[in-house]
């Protein structure tokens, strides 16, 4: 894992994403890629403005990226870390997927609680779906990606296979990494196969086995996940297939509303 896809917008997360995607950038030795998107107006604007409206509205969007490109750029001259930057305008899910062919991980937020536009809920699961390419997504207000302490939640599906695997590159800077299994496992892949996986690139995890008791996995999850015991959590996106465009619900949707740490999804 060497490139990282980082998104750009003046926006209230774009701190947040940049702080995140520098801290993986320096402790993977990689290379960050800086996508900043201009945001096209949405139909609804432009039916209600007409042509001169839409115009102008699209005028300040690039009015103010462009101050922001400067921004940024004077300032990453000065992270010490490999970095290019591209342009582009339209929708944000269309345009990061169009440069994710040599992409590893991509950088967004999870849902912001004080911007509605860009929708970063729905974006991560679009690019999830969309593109199978690991997904950060930060909230709002982190001001450090802490790596040191890694919780992944398995439950033996195709989607948490996955984002394990993919994580392996980032488990390997931790100093503590915990597999959570919630509620009944006879069914499915062992936690501790997760393990024995792990332990032959020399991450050595520990195994929690949580009953729920009446619980829902999700509120037993994100009980866990704001203990302050960890950095960030590692999970599969989806369980089942789905349509990206579709509202999707159950743990994945709670997490990316309101997870107080960074969430890798893979699917």
């Amino acid at each position: 894992m060497k490139t990282i896809l980082l998104l750009l917008h003046d926006d209230g997360g774009q701190e947040a994403r940049l702080q995140a995607a520098l801290d993986l950038t320096r402790t993977l030795e990689g290379h960050l890629v800086c996508l900043d998107v201009t945001i096209m107006p949405t139909m609804v604007v432009s039916d209600a403005l007409g042509d001169a409206g839409f115009g102008m509205l699209l005028q300040e969007e690039r009015q103010r990226e462009s101050a922001n490109r400067e921004k940024l750029e004077a300032r990453l001259v000065h992270e010490d870390v490999s970095w290019d930057w591209r342009d582009a305008t339209g929708e944000v899910a269309p345009c990061l997927r169009d440069e994710t062919a040599l992409a590893d991980l991509i950088v967004v937020n999870r849902q912001l609680e004080a911007c509605p536009v860009p929708d970063m809920r729905a974006l991560a699961g679009d690019l999830v779906v969309k593109t199978h390419i690991p997904v950060l997504a930060v909230p709002e207000d982190l001001s450090r990606l802490d790596l040191d302490r890694a919780l992944i939640a398995w439950d033996g599906s195709t989607a948490s296979a996955a984002a394990l695997r993919a994580a392996v590159a980032l488990l390997r800077h931790a100093e503590r990494v915990t597999i959570i299994a919630i509620g009944d496992e006879s069914d499915r892949l062992p936690a501790e196969a997760a393990a024995a996986y792990l332990s032959r690139y020399g991450i050595h995890a520990e195994v929690e086995h949580v009953a729920l008791d009446g619980a829902k996995v999700g509120d037993v999850l994100f009980e866990r996940v704001s203990s302050g015991h960890f950095g960030y959590v590692v999970m599969g996106g989806f369980g089942h297939h789905r349509v990206a465009e579709a509202l999707f619900g159950g743990v994945t949707r709670m997490m990316l509303t309101k997870s107080p740490v960074p969430i890798f999804l893979a699917h």
